[in-house]
């Protein structure tokens, strides 16, 4: 199996995944806001998205969107197909998409709105934090997106402050993020020292 960022090479897949979204939220019984064939290619046409395969079999999918002139970036859309489920795969799409992000969009906030605890879990193990929604992007044509969503209402009453989906956000410039990378640097530090120290002794004996 192979996670790429796809290209227009792969816009055959555009209705097998839109296909896939539908039904899973279907099968759920979530809200997930509906995207069309022609959406989704523009994503690959851009290079703003991630395609699994099998082969040439469709396995799943995720896609970043950027708002308030790439202050923010969503990575939306994330599927697997039913038939390959269960393996772990979504981690893996949702690390290549995160990481993907990051190198287009290196001081871009990366957030989600999501009702799935799976996807929750993930974005807590790449680093997202609980925010409210006064957090997030600003920008209307990112909440105009949530129409097509069964529980848009909700949002729609609610002035976009919450609905039934729960934010979450990666912030590159928190002071979690950096203390992260400090911590991660001490270590190296550390070991680099130590790996110095035990040639150092070698070469006294």
């Amino acid at each position: 199996m192979d996670i790429v960022i796809a290209n227009n090479s792969h816009r055959t897949y555009a209705d097998t995944i839109c296909e896939t979204i539908l039904e899973a939220a279907q099968v759920r019984g979530t809200g997930i806001a509906k995207r069309q064939p022609a959406y989704i290619i523009s994503k690959m046409e851009q290079g703003n998205a991630v395609i699994a395969l099998d082969g040439e079999k469709f396995v799943g999918f995720c896609y970043i969107e950027a708002w308030s002139h790439g202050k923010f970036v969503a990575n939306s859309g994330l599927i697997v197909h039913p038939d390959y489920r269960g393996q772990g795969i979504a981690k893996k799409i949702k690390q290549k998409v995160f990481e993907h992000s990051r190198v287009k969009f290196p001081t871009a906030k990366v957030f989600s709105i999501t009702t799935g605890l799976a996807v929750m879990k993930l974005n807590s193990d790449l680093g997202y934090k609980p925010v409210t929604f006064s957090e997030l992007t600003e920008d209307q044509s990112f909440w105009n997106g949530c129409q097509t969503c069964k529980n848009f209402d909700v949002l729609k009453r609610t002035q976009q402050k919450m609905c039934l989906c729960t934010g979450m956000l990666f912030d590159p410039n928190s002071k979690d993020s950096k203390k992260e990378v400090k911590i991660k640097e001490k270590v190296f530090n550390r070991l680099k020292s130590i790996k110095q120290n035990l040639f150092l002794k070698k070469d006294k004996k």
